[in-house]
């Protein structure tokens, strides 16, 4: 389970404070789908930040499956690093690598052999349905393949969690029905825990749950599938 207890974090442009979150408290059940939804500027991807330790929150607390994130040193961030896989709204793959080596690229770091990681990647560009473009760099994929190489890529070391930044804000809405499916595939036939932020209304509804954001608050949250 996720959960972040009156979380608050201030930023600081020159001498002016910026509340980017305003005390967000918000709990996610293991196996679920969330997304969260709401207008640029309105918190959600600090909110992901912080819930993927990527950043540390000004006050309050987030809880990975009941350890306080807080508490950990560069080791214990590290670790439980690995246990979430991270998809942005820009793919972020390494231009001279093709698909397989941009999947691999997260094991050979955990230090798996090649020959296991290999497998696991064309495993992955399996499940994405790549197999057939693994040796394809990525300026020779659509703007979709690449969110999909991505998704492999986020998925390499078997986390329990997918944090997705906007997944489909850099592709047209044939890809973005594509990105969906995938994701609920993994979430209900995985059992991965998705927390996705968005700000397209259409695609947040795919999730059995969204809270919508506005001014580094939760406003309200609807059930959309139980």
């Amino acid at each position: 389970m996720v959960e972040t207890v009156n979380l608050k974090k201030v930023y600081l442009l020159g001498k002016v404070a910026i509340e980017a979150l305003k005390g967000v408290s918000l709990k996610v059940k293991e196996g679920e789908f969330l997304s969260i939804l709401g207008p640029s500027g309105s918190g959600k991807s600090t909110l992901l930040n912080l819930v993927g330790a990527l950043d540390k929150p000004t006050s309050g607390k987030v809880f990975i499956e009941g350890v306080d994130v807080s508490i950990l040193d560069d080791n214990g961030l590290a670790e439980l690093r690995r246990r979430i896989g991270f998809v942005f709204q820009f793919f972020n793959l390494i231009p001279r690598f093709t698909a397989l080596e941009n999947v691999e690229l997260p094991m050979a770091i955990a230090g798996l052999s090649k020959m296991e990681r290999r497998k696991r990647a064309i495993e992955l560009l399996e499940i994405v349905g790549l197999a057939d473009r693994a040796n394809h760099k990525p300026t020779e994929l659509s703007g979709g393949e690449q969110q999909r190489v991505a998704i492999a890529r986020a998925l390499a070391n078997n986390p329990r969690f997918l944090l997705m930044d906007e997944p489909t804000g850099n592709v047209d809405s044939k890809n973005a029905d594509e990105i969906m499916r995938l994701v609920r595939h993994l979430n209900e036939e995985k059992g991965v825990t998705i927390i996705m932020v968005t700000h397209d209304q259409r695609l947040a509804k795919e999730a059995n749950r969204t809270v919508y954001m506005l001014d580094g608050l939760i406003v309200d949250e609807v059930v959309n599938k139980p």
